[in-house]
């Protein structure tokens, strides 16, 4: 017997893409300028004519089934290839439209990832970028749901469905006040710390498990006075000459401050890898390779 014939129509495919992305229907129809009641009806067409439940609408935000998240991961690279091949004969360089949405650790986007935008939005100055900067387990999250294409991050390379691509090594630095005594050292001992107010992130932060797991056998090191959840927070505390603290120097690296400085962390040298996280044997949309080859090429002329 012939199986019946399936009709997807593209309207209806985008409804559904706004509604995961956006995690409500109000939120969906004002994104694609469309009535609430409108994209409803196309996002419910779309589940009868899959026969398949793909957005749960009882729980407060809604969220997707699991046959949902791998639906909406395959079609928003659909989406993103039926755009690309459309914008690809206006000349790539300068798309009308199009839209890449990274995942990212804070201390990425803090200076590392807006110079990377700086010169995609140069060769690609009409492709849209939505970032969430979320905790690295978030990330990581949020790149297996597919509400990412993509991840900056720390951890990720021992998931059986994600691929790590490293980027760069980020090795922790001492930030301090100019005045401080230990701003006088060229180099520092994670044991010169000891004596003064030590200031570190949450036991929930991928950064804290790092140096935690690195020094755990190291006698006389630095025990914590103060514990803030972001690093931002914590720099803002050497500001006001409350202590020291410990970060990735990607978290602090050309920013400038009259006040701080930073000094190599030795004895031992604690190194995170930033890397890029993709689902595994998923495919990126035109805009989002591009973005992602970008990042290598930038990452790699950095360590050059």
């Amino acid at each position: 017997m012939k199986e019946p014939e399936m009709k997807l129509q593209l309207d209806e495919l985008e409804a559904f893409v706004a509604v995961a992305q956006m995690g409500s229907f109000a939120a969906a129809a004002m994104h694609i300028n469309l009535s609430q009641p409108a994209i409803t009806r196309r996002v419910q067409k779309l589940e009868s004519t899959l026969g398949v439940q793909l957005i749960v609408r009882t729980a407060r935000p809604l969220h997707l089934t699991p046959i949902g998240r791998e639906f909406f991961a395959k079609t928003k690279v659909i989406l993103g290839d039926l755009e690309g091949s459309i914008l690809g004969i206006r000349e790539m360089a300068q798309r009308v439209t199009g839209e890449v949405t990274i995942g990212a650790v804070p201390t990425a986007t803090s200076y590392f990832l807006p110079r990377v935008i700086a010169e995609y939005n140069r060769v690609y100055p009409k492709i849209r970028i939505r970032i969430l900067d979320l905790s690295a387990n978030d990330v990581l999250k949020a790149v297996k749901d597919g509400q990412a294409e993509f991840g900056i991050n720390m951890v990720g390379g021992q998931e059986p469905d994600i691929e790590f691509d490293p980027l760069l090594d980020d090795p922790f630095v001492l930030v301090c006040r100019q005045d401080h005594a230990l701003a006088q050292k060229r180099e520092v001992r994670w044991t010169d710390i000891a004596p003064y107010r030590f200031t570190t992130v949450g036991l929930q932060s991928g950064n804290r498990i790092i140096m935690e797991s690195a020094l755990a056998d190291l006698p006389g090191r630095p025990r914590w006075f103060y514990e803030v959840q972001h690093l931002t927070t914590s720099l803002g505390l050497v500001e006001e000459g409350l202590g020291v603290a410990a970060v990735p120097r990607m978290a602090v690296a050309r920013r400038p401050n009259n006040l701080l400085v930073t000094r190599p962390l030795i004895d031992p040298v604690v190194t995170r890898v930033i890397g890029i996280i993709t689902r595994s044997g998923g495919s990126l949309t035109r805009a989002a390779q591009a973005f992602h080859d970008l990042l290598k090429e930038h990452s790699s002329r950095q360590q050059d």
